[in-house]
């Protein structure tokens, strides 16, 4: 292992999550790692017919009508996992809009003749007030029943299609505004209008199309005609090139709320909504027991023996292990093992080697693809969510998070081993909440914590406390209004009441928080870190260049912002060509 830690440091190099200069937003360090396959994703799809290049802008909108049915019968029979997380604004003097209090949603969809979903949190975290289920009625549901949908916490998921049902030239002018790059991709840009009599809820704004398939890429606007009991509230949808012949839905941004000078909201909030595990395999009641998949491997020792009662309690804990990450997994909670994987598991390797620790089974790391912050570990894995990811400032932070988790492995606070029983992952997918848990009592966590402080001031990381402590005090600062956040659904919570618990030791040799500070990042908004791939749930580290803060509005930590993906086409060539060609050699599609 000490060899480990030695061939790592080039690696230091490459994956350290460091703090930038003083005047740059935080961005990930570059990283030089190639993808777990470079290959094209395995799926069954009916190739486009063949036709030629339209020839005048009314046959370019042709071909968008026709490729975006085509779109719905692709995911008719997909059921992806939505998330969506709200925060409510109010105004700060200082920061400008900052967060209120928070709501958080998550489920899978159901594509197949409408746009519902099942709710994997349920009703079991309590009411809601009167007030706020009055509001959240007007934003997410009412809707008219053309869409055929009713209230439901995942409303914001509709917005994918500009419209399901009656994408066409009957219900919507087609106005061609003008031609656009986004990213890669070269784009006709078309502004949408109901037509006169269209009927409520029809989608009003600007959609973009890549010019080689004709697929729609982007959507902005909000939807036409909101009456007293239907609030529709404006969006940002963009899709993905991850499949062959498709561009998949991936991210929604919705924003509401003006903050000039005199004026007065009614609602005020932005929202994140992200869709995944579109290939994910669903199961029926006829083959859930064979999804406990327990391979046989033979034991070549010479002296292989029976298993004494040490070596069965391990094993026993291991079979719950595998388990559970399985069972995460094919829920769609649980991203494969990935490039994200191996940054945590070598910092996790270098407080083991530093601190002498010596266990009889590896500690590997894995990342939950949800945005509450949460941490826990089963057995001899400890699991990040991608929120949390996303939020720490540096490498420091990140050593902090883990030492935790690696603590209750070291002083042998074993949970899950109730797991190993295969009939207790027989459970539908949005009960996984409900069917596994993995919190520790107090004690336990009080003890993790003194253990972590007392491992990290013996590893590389001990003079990268002061900004760990730091954003412990920018996670207090906000806390009281995160409550959503920093719900645990799996682990511990990292809060109480508004109050920080985990590793609150480090604030007190943390410098003083202060916004206003150019160069202090104490902890950075949702989606800096990780990059999520719908199709397949794999995940990995942005890459992106640092930009400039020029007031301490820009730091937003914490906070929910706009999607921005750079779009490519998934063949790299075709990238390539389209991006080489000039602007005039277009694909036969007028100017007007």
């Amino acid at each position: 292992m000490r060899n480990e830690m030695r061939s790592s440091k080039w690696m230091f190099a490459l994956l350290a999550m460091t703090m930038t200069s003083a005047a740059q937003q935080p961005a990930p360090a570059p990283l030089n790692l190639q993808r777990i396959s470079s290959t094209q994703p395995s799926v069954s799809v009916q190739p486009q017919t063949s036709l030629a290049p339209p020839a005048t802008m009314d046959q370019a909108v042709d071909r968008v009508i026709l490729r975006e049915k085509e779109l719905v019968k692709f995911l008719a029979p997909r059921t992806p996992l939505v998330e969506t997380y709200l925060q409510n604004l109010i105004q700060d003097p200082q920061l400008g809009p900052v967060p209120q209090n928070d709501r958080y949603f998550l489920g899978r969809m159901d594509l197949s003749d409408s746009i519902d979903r099942n709710d994997y949190l349920g009703s079991s975290k309590g009411k809601l007030s009167e007030k706020t289920e009055s509001m959240e009625k007007r934003l997410l549901g009412g809707f008219t029943s053309k869409f055929k949908l009713q209230y439901q916490p995942l409303g914001f998921s509709w917005m994918i299609f500009a419209d399901r049902n009656d994408f066409d030239r009957q219900h919507y002018n087609f106005h061609f505004a003008r031609r656009e790059f986004v990213g890669d991709i070269r784009c006709l840009v078309f502004d949408i209008t109901p037509k006169k009599d269209a009927g409520h809820g029809r989608f009003l704004g600007r959609i973009w199309v890549e010019d080689q398939g004709f697929n729609i890429v982007r959507l902005n606007g909000t939807y036409s005609h909101p009456t007293r009991n239907n609030y529709y509230f404006h969006m940002d949808s963009w899709r993905l090139n991850l499949v062959p012949e498709y561009w998949l839905p991936a991210y929604i941004y919705s924003e509401e709320g003006d903050f000039t000078a005199g004026a007065k909201n009614t609602i005020a909030f932005k929202a994140q909504t992200r869709m995944w595990g579109y290939n994910l395999k669903t199961t029926t009641p006829n083959d859930e027991l064979t999804n406990i998949r327990i391979d046989s491997v033979k034991d070549d020792t010479p002296t292989a023996q029976d298993a004494t009662p040490l070596a069965a309690e391990r094993n026993w804990q291991q079979q719950a292990v595998d388990n559970v990450n399985e069972r995460l997994e094919r829920a769609g909670l649980l991203a494969p093992e990935g490039d994200v994987d191996k940054i945590l598991q070598t910092v996790v390797n270098n407080i083991e080697i530093t601190n002498n620790i010596e266990l009889p089974r590896p500690v590997r790391t894995r990342v939950l693809i949800t945005s509450p912050l949460e941490t826990f570990s089963v057995g001899n894995t400890i699991i990040v969510s991608r929120g949390l990811i996303d939020v720490l400032p540096d490498e420091g932070s990140l050593a902090m998070v883990l030492a935790h988790e690696l603590a209750h492995i070291v002083l042998g606070h074993n949970l899950g081993s109730q797991y190993a029983f295969n009939d207790r992952m027989l459970f539908s997918d949005d009960a996984t909440y409900h069917n596994l848990g993995f919190k520790h009592i107090p004690e336990e966590e009080a003890a993790a914590d003194k253990k972590a402080i007392e491992m990290l001031k013996a590893s590389p990381y001990a003079q990268k406390m002061e900004s760990a402590g730091l954003f412990i005090k920018a996670l207090q600062a906000r806390a009281p209004q995160l409550n959503a956040l920093l719900q645990a659904h799996l682990g511990n919570n990292i809060s109480d009441n508004g109050t920080v618990t985990r590793m609150a030791q480090l604030a007190n040799s943390a410098p003083a928080l202060d916004w206003n500070k150019m160069d202090q990042i104490a902890a950075l908004p949702l989606g800096s870190r990780v990059k999520l791939n719908a199709w397949d749930d794999k995940v990995e580290i942005v890459k992106a260049q640092p930009v400039a803060i020029t007031s301490a509005r820009d730091k937003m930590p914490f906070e929910v912002t706009p999607f921005y993906p750079r779009l490519t086409r998934l063949n790299a060539t075709s990238i390539q060509s389209a991006s080489s060609s000039p602007a005039s050699t277009e694909t036969g599609v007028p100017n007007n």
